[in-house]
């Protein structure tokens, strides 16, 4: 029998449902709201949650309801919250002092990891270059790379017509691929190569996680396949993350595929393979080459034929193929950047407007937010320890790759640990080794760095920097029994979030020509969702989150075959500049773009050349810096080859002139002076492709310590005058070696904006020489 405290209790409680409703009436109801309340009053968080929940229960009923309702507390960029509300609500909230506005949730629909609408590219609008461009129709896009997984939906024709005119290559049947099967009105054609690499170290003995066809044993092809040029497909995640409709930056785009990398050996890729492989892409017809591809430091001469890309590149740029390579994932330190021949379109990683915070709540009701890739479920609160003792070796204790974890110590327990190598390897290596002594989750405390990867077998393992994980460990040592609570991630888009250059890409000045800018442009290469093979170990349902230049480079050739569709006569120099000059230098938010390092900072053109890829603006660049074979040939010259060395890369007699020319003078978009003693004066011509009848005039931001002057200050372009040259004098104010100074030169008509990054070090000093006197 009911006692009758309990029966008041239930008498109270339908009181309340008949005045306030059921929940489920009220949540059937209800839709998600920001109730937004401006700048934080205080610093504390969980006093932050209380107000957020005393707050709503005003205007709901209980705590108890308003805890059910609220979906997020926004406690540390600013106050407010996100809770499930009716009109009716939401405009008594409104009503309140302290509250700045109340908006209903808008759902923002995600594309390849929502790069492409951070560039701009959203499907919904008419107005841009994916539209413009009819989505790349007719453009051949050549991937060389680890082959192609052709079931995958990404790789679906619907809605595409018939396979390009120009197109005269060969779909070949090999290891568990079927031309007539797998080849389509999307991927139009399939080579592998392997010839080189057999030559080079003999038959594998082991091909079980290999095929000998155009099958993508390992996933990273396929990624980059879709990623340039995807179909659209609907209702894709990774982890129940980064939700949304993914496809390519060119969806209408066809896909030649070229095998030349191996999932032997560590995974190989021979240059006799690779050279074999553009000499055919060249041949096939393809508009634009994605090369994902590197060697190592030190880096190969461009005539030199053991760097497969440069010289198959220069062939191919010659014959108006636009060849577009990774800039390398050696970051952060300087002179890294690969890929660094002149013809080449060479790509930084960035990372966009998204990421996947998950709480870190401990016992003393502190919450910090870290970065993660799991599915949950939530771990309660659980011990946490951090393993400096037991009888460990001091040196390794808490370091994560040197992780030996006593059982009794660890089992259904969160471990914390320190990492100054950020290697995924050893975040997976710690994770597994927490996992076999019985802990239940892992917190890394390591360089900030957007870059994420999922811990074997799903198993909770998030990463924070070093600030965060201190003030975790000292909660540690400051309390006898440590909790945690972990999260699940989340996936969070657009403001406040700025892009950044990301830890792990490579960055200049260029260790081969320092007078040549490397890299060219920044993309997106941060958890980028895209297909991959389902031989991919982290691959889930086809789709796989994976960062690296290697995903930021198909970015960029996506939009060179949107410009190539909407331009089919510009030059490969002319896109590479239209790129360039167009770039963002704060982001598409606006905001300034900082380059993730030790310590971070602002990023110059070293981290990303030009600037963030837009994609729109380079559409309708204005002028463009534009050159030809003839102009490759002047560089080689400068460069000191001799005549039978750049013979043999052109294809035909050349003989140098016998003044050497100055590699400064080169037509390109960007300026970049490694020795300023004295005043130098350098060339350069644009091109218009924009209004017939236009003026063009200079602004100049000069590098710290120089006077840059031009020679003419303005262009005045007709329909008769539709290219025209300037000089450039810069000179050094303070007389003393120093690092680079970075500004840049801008052409502007009203309509465009022309800008060139400068880049410049003062060298009075000389390096010492040895074989002087």
């Amino acid at each position: 029998m009911s006692s009758p405290s309990s029966v008041l209790a239930i008498l109270c409680l339908l009181c309340f449902l008949n005045g306030q409703g059921m929940i489920a009436k009220v949540a059937a109801n209800s839709q998600v709201h920001i109730v937004y309340l401006g700048e934080r009053q205080h610093d504390n968080p969980k006093l932050l949650t209380d107000t957020h929940h005393d707050l709503l229960a005003t205007i709901v009923g209980s705590k108890e309801l308003a805890s059910e309702l609220m979906v997020y507390s926004y406690r540390h960029g600013f106050s407010g919250f996100a809770a499930k509300l009716t009109e009716s609500q939401a405009q008594k909230l409104s009503e309140l002092p302290g509250v700045v506005r109340v908006i209903p949730n808008s759902l923002h629909k995600l594309q390849t990891t929502r790069s492409w609408d951070f560039l701009g590219l959203s499907s919904q609008s008419p107005s841009n270059i994916l539209h413009k461009s009819s989505m790349g129709d007719g453009v051949i896009i050549g991937v060389l790379d680890t082959g192609i997984w052709p079931e995958s939906e990404s790789f679906n024709e619907k809605g595409l017509g018939p396979v390009p005119s120009h197109w005269k290559g060969v779909c070949e049947s090999g290891d568990r691929f079927n031309a007539t099967i797998h080849c389509n009105r999307k991927i139009i054609g399939a080579r592998w190569f392997i010839d080189g690499l057999v030559a080079e170290y003999g038959k594998p003995l082991n091909w079980s996680t290999e095929f000998l066809s155009s099958r993508d044993a390992h996933g990273h092809g396929t990624h980059t396949s879709s990623t340039a040029a995807g179909s659209f497909v609907t209702n894709v995640s990774y982890k129940g993350l980064g939700h949304g409709t993914i496809k390519g930056g060119a969806p209408n785009a066809r896909l030649a595929i070229y095998k030349v990398c191996w999932n032997v050996l560590g995974g190989q890729c021979s240059s006799a393979d690779i050279l074999k492989a553009f000499d055919e892409a060249i041949h096939d017809g393809v508009d634009v080459l994605s090369l994902s591809i590197g060697s190592s430091i030190p880096l190969f001469s461009e005539v030199d034929e053991r760097d497969g890309i440069a010289t198959g590149s220069f062939h191919a740029v010659a014959r108006g193929i636009t060849v577009v390579c990774a800039a390398a994932n050696d970051g952060p330190s300087a002179e890294t950047v690969q890929n660094t021949a002149p013809w080449i379109i060479t790509v930084a990683a960035s990372t966009m407007d998204r990421s996947f915070p998950t709480s870190i709540t401990l016992g003393s009701n502190k919450t910090f937010l870290g970065l993660a890739m799991f599915t949950g479920p939530e771990i309660g609160f659980a011990s946490l320890i951090y393993p400096e003792s037991e009888g460990l070796d001091p040196n390794a204790a808490g370091v994560c790759q040197f992780l030996s974890l006593n059982k009794t110590m660890v089992a259904g327990k969160v471990v914390l640990c320190f990492t100054t190598v950020s290697l995924r390897t050893d975040i997976t290596s710690a994770s597994a080794a927490v996992k076999e002594a019985g802990g239940v989750g892992l917190i890394v405390a390591k360089n900030p760095s957007d870059a994420l990867y999922p811990c074997n077998e799903d198993f909770p393992c998030i990463e924070v920097d070093y600030e965060i994980g201190t003030r975790i460990l000292f909660y540690i040592r400051s309390t006898r029994s440590p909790l945690v609570k972990l999260r699940p991630p989340k996936t969070f888009i657009g403001k406040p979030l700025s892009a950044k250059v990301a830890y792990f890409s490579s960055r200049g000045p260029n260790s081969i020509t320092p007078a040549i800018l490397k890299p060219d442009i920044a993309a997106p290469g941060v958890n980028i969702l895209a297909a991959t093979s389902p031989l991919d170990a982290l691959g889930e349902g086809g789709y796989v989150m994976h960062s690296g230049t290697s995903m930021s480079t198909p970015h960029v050739a996506g939009i060179v075959a949107l410009l190539k569709a909407m331009h089919p006569n510009w030059s490969p120099a002319a896109i590479k500049s239209a790129l360039v000059t167009t770039a963002w230098r704060n982001g598409p938010s606006g905001l300034p773009i900082f380059a993730e390092g030790s310590p971070q900072k602002l990023a110059n053109p070293f981290d990303f050349g030009g600037g963030i890829m837009n994609p729109n603006g380079a559409a309708d660049p204005g002028l463009v810096y534009d050159i030809g074979k003839a102009g490759y040939m002047q560089y080689l010259c400068a460069r000191g080859y001799n005549n039978s060395a750049i013979s043999r890369l052109v294809g035909q007699n050349t003989k140098c002139p016998i003044k050497k020319p100055s590699i400064l003078d080169m037509n390109l978009p960007s300026i970049t002076i490694p020795s300023l003693k004295n005043p130098i004066t350098i060339k350069r011509s644009v091109t218009n492709v924009g209004a017939p009848e236009s003026i063009y005039r200079a602004t100049i931001e000069p590098p710290f310590g120089t006077i840059v002057s031009l020679n003419p200050n303005a262009l005045v372009f007709n329909s008769t005058v539709r290219k025209l040259d300037f000089t450039i004098t810069i000179s050094a104010i303070h007389r003393m070696n120093t690092g680079y100074y970075f500004g840049s030169l801008s052409w502007a008509d009203g309509v465009h904006v022309v800008r060139i990054p400068l880049s410049v070090r003062t060298e009075f000093l000389q390096p010492y020489d040895a074989n002087d006197d």
